[in-house]
């Protein structure tokens, strides 16, 4: 959605050595805030097959120049999008949004891929626990709230990602998880990944256990340990630490490559590692499931991601992964998206790479700014290698707003901007 044109300011270049100040945010912060009124739903009650939600909520997008947005609430969506909010103005919206996907999880015993009934058949990457982290710690919440809210997470971890039969059938090969579709069809399956469409899976999700999904669950481990230690249950945190490391086991044991140091997706029907390098791998090091010296080979093997513009969804294909007259497949090279330069600067930050999480979130920020400077608008995802040029497109519209992106602009924009001055 375009708005009125704004006054030329200046286009910055891609050079690493040229910073930002406050003062070169300000537009598109503006922006930003006077958007989220524009994404923000109150749906009570069902219409149609949009779900009623108790809340209001922010969606993805929405628009009525097109014909295709995405104005129901999602999922992984909402993780990220709360990172923008997490301020005590927005305490009750970003309340409201985790209390959505609890009460979706109780009235369905699944947390949807989103709010819309024909989009019930699958979930979305699960961040529900350091969601509920994230609002415990802003917010001082009491332990009586923790335990409510965890006790749905640990419901979902069961229920959902633990399960071994049919309607929700993940875990499938030495206890660890892939992703899936009560249609058990595998491009449906790869949509619960959230990377609909990527090369990750050669069109066959079903058969691989993803390293983004087996982090996320670990770090799901590690928080019902760390809830357990919180509330005094010594017992039942270490029996969570202990799956955890049987977790991690399983993970180094199958999809880490020590000859390349980087982590792979696992085709279990195969029994051999996928050929594609992704920032999936990442998600090892913002869970803390990645060992000091495994932390060292993937930031080697960060140039292979590193452009212009930021990072590449997966590194550069060869010819003969394309596949001609095949589905696009918009979440991989050379198109870089917010939620992914969010985990791989934390997971950065986390094990002490502060430079190199700088210079990413630097270069990210300006090929937000860069293009909201030409055209008025934050975009879904970036052509990070050819970042004035748009980025190549999915199976639907390219979508404007965009939630996730205008909230990881503004978080990065806090920590990487307003405390430098």
């Amino acid at each position: 959605m375009k708005i009125a044109k704004l006054i030329p300011v200046k286009i910055f270049s891609f050079k690493t050595d040229i910073n930002l100040n406050p003062a070169d945010l300000q537009k598109a912060r503006k922006y930003i805030k006077n958007y989220y009124p524009k994404i923000t739903v109150y749906h009570p009650k069902d219409d149609q097959n949009l779900l009623g939600l108790p809340h209001p909520y922010i969606v993805p997008s929405k628009s009525d120049k097109i014909s295709f947005d995405f104005s129901e609430m999602y999922y992984w969506d909402s993780y990220f999008i709360v990172q923008g909010l997490l301020d005590s103005k927005n305490k009750d919206l970003v309340i409201g949004i985790l209390d959505n996907l609890i009460f979706m999880f109780k009235k369905f015993k699944v947390i949807p891929n989103a709010s819309r009934i024909y989009l019930f058949g699958r979930s979305q990457p699960p961040f529900l626990t350091s969601l509920i982290f994230d609002i415990y710690q802003k917010y001082n919440l009491d332990n009586k709230w923790l335990k409510d809210h965890i006790k749905v997470a640990e419901d979902e971890y069961t229920m959902v990602w633990l399960n071994s039969k049919h309607p929700f059938y993940h875990k499938v090969f030495e206890g660890l998880s892939r992703y899936y579709d009560v249609n058990n069809i595998h491009d449906l399956a790869e949509a619960e990944s959230g990377w609909d469409l990527t090369p990750r899976f050669n069109h066959h999700a079903l058969d691989y256990l993803p390293i983004d999904l087996n982090c996320l669950l670990y770090k799901y481990e590690l928080d019902f340990a760390r809830f357990y230690k919180i509330i005094g249950e010594t017992r039942k945190s270490i029996k969570w630490e202990d799956r955890a490391e049987q977790r991690k086991k399983a993970v180094n044991k199958l999809m880490w490559d020590e000859s390349k140091k980087f982590f792979f997706d696992y085709d279990f029907t195969k029994n051999k590692r996928s050929s594609i390098s992704s920032l999936a791998a990442y998600y090892s090091m913002w869970s803390g499931l990645a060992s000091k010296s495994q932390a060292q080979g993937l930031i080697k093997n960060l140039r292979k991601f590193e452009h212009r513009g930021g990072l590449s969804t997966t590194d550069q294909l060869l010819f003969n992964q394309f596949a001609f007259g095949a589905m696009p497949t918009q979440w991989a090279f050379p198109n870089g998206w917010a939620p992914l330069h969010y985990l791989v600067i934390k997971g950065l930050e986390r094990y002490g790479y502060h430079q190199d999480a700088r210079r990413i979130a630097i270069k990210w920020l300006k090929t937000n700014l860069n293009w909201f400077n030409k055209e008025h608008i934050f975009l879904e995802k970036y052509n990070v290698v050819n970042p004035d040029k748009p980025p190549i497109k999915g199976i639907y519209p390219s979508q404007d707003g965009f939630g996730w992106t205008n909230a990881i602009f503004e978080r990065l924009s806090q920590e990487y901007v307003d405390r430098s001055f």
